[in-house]
């Protein structure tokens, strides 16, 4: 690949860590917050390793953040326009970033802040990038109605599909099989093979646009939400991929587009959970299998809530349009949930709190 200009922006001076206003401007003396991550709207987080999350946002950076230690590791910049989708490869030091440029680039945290690999054929902004369990191909989506499947060291396109309509709005694999899942504005959910580069099942169409999906870690089931408004739509449903197009549950109460849904362990002795994030500034944590909201956080002012990235059963990082990024602590507890949210009465409650911004 072709040598890309770096920005890399490195800050030799972290802000001091403070304890202040809360984003809705009230005393918020809980709340730690550190050096800002991004200067801008953020509109993707992931997970690096239990420690370090990788954003990227409306500012063309990716960036490697230690959340636990409120500092920032490092801020790649190769992208000309916003960043859309970032992604890791589990138990590597690899980083993917999508963006409005058309192209996805691949970094390597431990190998400097020079790109070192470019996969560029899409005609319109990627919004979907996915890694194959092996670690040898990445399928990427875009709005430009492609799913591309990429040979990662040498970054050939080996195949390419086009179907009319299909606006890719999130890609994920499926562990430890050659399936891959992407939702799209056409509402509806396709299951590709990855050997054949064909769609394999479509799931009935929904009425609303589905915004993103995640699979669970043993492959059994995907959770995908969906775009609404004024409490019409906004749900995120529950799939069967066993049985693929049977639906198991839904989980209801968001008012605006949900945004990001994800899977999350359970936290000692209890049910599977999945948490949303919504443009109505909130986040839900639902019972995976009884669609029980266990608790809500809602957080004045942050605009969207665009994407998750749970690091255990009891942290996750959210990433918000208006006030950076969030570190969000879970815990089983015996009051009201923090926010605007409720436990479930008695003790049973889960406790929702925001630890520290960045």
């Amino acid at each position: 690949m072709g040598k890309l200009q770096s920005k890399f922006r490195k800050r030799s001076e972290l802000y001091r860590a403070s304890r202040g206003d809360g984003p809705d401007g009230s005393s918020d003396s809980q709340v730690v917050q550190y050096e800002p991550a991004h200067q801008g709207s953020i509109n993707t987080v992931i997970n690096l390793s239990p420690d370090l999350c990788v954003s990227g946002g409306s500012d063309q950076a990716v960036v490697v953040y230690d959340w636990r230690q409120g500092k920032m590791c490092q801020s790649f910049q190769g992208h000309n326009r916003e960043v859309t989708k970032v992604l890791c490869y589990p138990g590597s030091t690899w980083i993917f970033s999508a963006s409005r440029d058309k192209s996805i680039l691949m970094w390597d945290f431990d190998q400097g802040d020079e790109p070192i690999q470019e996969y560029c054929g899409h005609e319109l902004v990627v919004n979907g990038i996915a890694v194959s369990p092996d670690g040898r191909k990445l399928c990427s989506g875009s709005r430009d109605n492609c799913m591309c499947l990429w040979d990662i060291e040498s970054a050939e396109c080996e195949q390419k599909q086009n179907i009319s309509r299909n606006l890719v709005t999130h890609v994920c694999w499926v562990p430890d099989s050659s399936s891959i899942v992407q939702t799209s504005e056409d509402k509806t959910i396709r299951v590709w093979d990855s050997r054949t580069w064909q769609v394999t099942n479509t799931f009935p169409a929904k009425q609303y646009i589905q915004t993103h999906c995640d699979v669970s870690s043993n492959g059994n089931y995907m959770v995908s939400s969906s775009n609404g408004f004024g409490g019409q739509g906004c749900e995120s449903t529950l799939w069967d991929l066993r049985q693929p197009g049977c639906k198991v549950v839904e989980y209801r109460g968001h008012l605006q587009t949900t945004a990001c849904c994800m899977f999350i362990p359970p936290l000692p002795g209890a049910s599977p959970m999945v948490a949303t994030s919504s443009h109505d500034s909130s986040i839900k944590i639902w019972d995976q299998n009884t669609a029980v909201c266990l608790g809500t956080l809602t957080l004045d002012g942050a605009g969207p809530l665009v994407s998750l990235a749970p690091s255990d059963s009891t942290n996750l990082i959210c990433a918000s349009f208006n006030t950076g990024l969030h570190h969000i602590h879970l815990a089983q507890g015996s009051g009201q949930v923090q926010g605007s949210g409720t436990g479930l009465g008695g003790t049973s409650g889960l406790e929702i709190k925001v630890v520290s911004r960045f």
